[in-house]
């Protein structure tokens, strides 16, 4: 009797001793970081207050994530102000913010104004959104019949440089004829703050209809031609306004307005966010953007890939790779590492109908949060 009695008690001894082990393993698999990507160690919620600033076309997508980054962390309050790229690339300089988005790539003078704001290094900046931007236009029988209407890069840069008046102008007629278009006047509607936006836009019209824009690059609208209005939200409302406006927008913030279909090789692609994530897979990375840790997209408007919609937006988060209050350099390396994870970005496609960042963008993104410094 107590021969078995012993021999139980080795084996329970034996069961308590092996599954301590088992959870000792686990304790070494990958898990949940703060922001929501895997981490071979579970770090603590990100607590304080933290700023952000810039990209209005963001905005949709940002607010997904901070709802989905406060439910790891709680106790982060976190503020973003769509103040346009260049309103919050300006303010993460001041040292205001801890991160600024952006539809344009930091220049080499900002990458190293940004010196005297990190603790040591120079800001970088790396994708976080990628999105199609909508050509919209609100038209009489045309848009509210809820049709599209086809257009070539060479039409649609006339049309935003005041070359192209009216609806019904042969240019247009010729590339669309099953609509019966109005003689109806077009006013272009664009952005009036500096914005991302419409460098990304007008870069289009750059590389595939150089022969009509001649214009330079610049984040503010280059002509007197049309309205201006701020922002991503007052382009759109300004477009819903009147018969007869065309605009440019990102993606997400389209509505029930009227979407152009852009010509891509033989065909008209119509946007979406798969459309536009093909164009990002055929494009390379710049290499003359400088400095550390920065992972900046040439985008190839001229792909020739099918199904591809070649007009698109790379939206950056801007950081340092060392912040001078310890707890913001924290913060910045969880929040980009949570929205560029798979459940940051599903987030962004299910609120803003973005294009996830593709494999070939990822490693080298994940690479570049690592580098941040957080002690």
């Amino acid at each position: 009797m107590r021969k078995n009695i012993l021999v139980r008690s080795i084996a329970a001894l034996s069961g308590i001793v092996m599954l301590a082990g088992l959870a000792a393993c686990g304790d070494n698999t990958a898990s949940t970081s703060n922001g929501g990507s895997s981490s071979t160690t579970k770090s603590e919620p990100i607590s304080g207050d933290f700023q952000g600033a810039g990209a209005s076309s963001q905005q949709a997508a940002v607010e997904a994530w901070i709802a989905g980054f406060q439910g790891n962390n709680p106790d982060a309050k976190i503020a973003y102000n769509p103040s346009g790229s260049g309103a919050g690339v300006s303010t993460f300089l001041t040292g205001a913010t801890a991160w600024a988005g952006s539809d344009k790539a930091l220049s080499d003078d900002e990458v190293k104004q940004s010196e005297a704001v990190c603790a040591s290094g120079a800001a970088f900046d790396v994708p976080v959104y990628i999105s199609p931007i909508a050509v919209v236009f609100n038209l009489k029988g045309v848009s509210d019949a809820g049709k599209h209407i086809n257009l070539d890069a060479s039409t649609i840069a006339k049309i935003f440089d005041g070359k192209i008046t009216t609806w019904n102008d042969p240019a247009i007629a010729d590339q669309n004829k099953d609509l019966k278009l109005p003689d109806t006047a077009i006013t272009v509607v664009h952005r009036s703050d500096k914005s991302g936006t419409t460098q990304n836009f007008v870069s289009y019209f750059k590389d595939a209809a150089p022969n009509d824009w001649n214009y330079d690059l610049s984040e503010n609208w280059p002509n007197s031609v049309g309205q201006g209005a701020k922002g991503t939200s007052g382009v759109i409302s300004t477009v819903q306004q009147a018969d007869g406006t065309i605009g440019y927008a990102d993606f997400s913030q389209v509505g029930k307005l009227g979407t152009v279909a852009v010509k891509v090789g033989d065909s008209y692609n119509e946007i979406s966010a798969e459309a536009g994530s093909k164009v990002i897979e055929d494009s390379q990375l710049d290499e003359t953007a400088k400095g550390d840790n920065r992972v900046v997209v040439k985008i190839n408007h001229e792909t020739t890939a099918k199904g591809a919609y070649p007009i698109v937006l790379v939206s950056y988060a801007i950081v340092c790779p060392a912040y001078k209050d310890a707890k913001q350099g924290e913060f910045a390396k969880a929040w980009l590492s949570y929205i560029t994870s798979s459940d940051g970005q599903k987030a962004a496609q299910d609120a803003a109908g973005s294009a996830p960042l593709p494999s070939s963008l990822t490693d080298k993104i994940t690479k570049s949060i690592e580098a941040i410094k957080t002690k």
